[in-house]
């Protein structure tokens, strides 16, 4: 599934499962990641949904579900609607990983939380293959820099942010919430009035010539 405009540059592909119709450029300058799990285990990841930010602040979305081999919990399918007859003929997270890593660990990432990045990290020690070499960024701790009037009153989570910024996305729908997360930037940067600074895994600077 994909939401959204950028223009493009060198082609990046995505898995299959990411239902991808179009190429994505080389103009990347984030990829925003948020995930939903199954149950108790952090390692269950059931969903992925990735947001490719361009130079330009144009935002790309993508997403799919995963089999997370693992029970589903009442809890979490009530907080994402995502079952085992959702995820019935999705692909495993070991088969994902592969053709997504190279993707992953060029580009800096950001989550809301630090939450996605244990997630994969776990999921990756369940699955006995290393875990991603790539450099995240907290967009919980942007928006605190942008916003500090929040702590205490309502928080920097995604569900007051919506309000406060008046996001329009579904809460708890990796997709949609990796998009959320990636304005969440956008929008500290514009009020903050400077870009983050964010690296990628060679420790070089992402910079924004524009």
């Amino acid at each position: 599934m994909k939401v959204g405009i950028m223009a493009y540059f060198t082609p990046l592909t995505l898995p299959a499962c990411f239902h991808q119709d179009e190429p994505l450029g080389g103009n990347l300058r984030f990829i925003a990641v948020d995930v939903e799990t199954a149950g108790y285990d952090i390692a269950g990841i059931c969903q992925i949904g990735l947001a490719f930010v361009g130079f330009d602040s144009s935002i790309v979305t993508y997403s799919t579900y995963i089999d997370p081999r693992a029970p589903f919990t009442e809890g979490n399918t009530r907080l994402h609607g995502i079952d085992a007859a959702t995820v019935r003929n999705a692909p495993n997270f070991e088969k994902v990983l592969p053709d997504l890593r190279q993707l992953l660990e060029a580009y800096p990432l950001v989550q809301h939380s630090r939450y996605d990045e244990r997630a994969f990290d776990a999921a990756c020690r369940l699955a006995e293959i290393p875990v991603l070499r790539s450099v995240w960024s907290d967009s919980v701790a942007i928006a605190r820099q942008a916003w500090p009037e929040l702590r205490g009153n309502g928080g920097h989570g995604l569900a007051n942010l919506k309000k406060v910024l008046g996001l329009h996305f579904r809460h708890h729908d990796a997709g949609e919430d990796a998009r959320a997360a990636a304005e969440v930037v956008l929008k500290a940067e514009a009020s903050m009035g400077r870009k983050v600074r964010m690296l990628n895994t060679s420790q070089q600077l992402v910079f924004d010539f524009q």
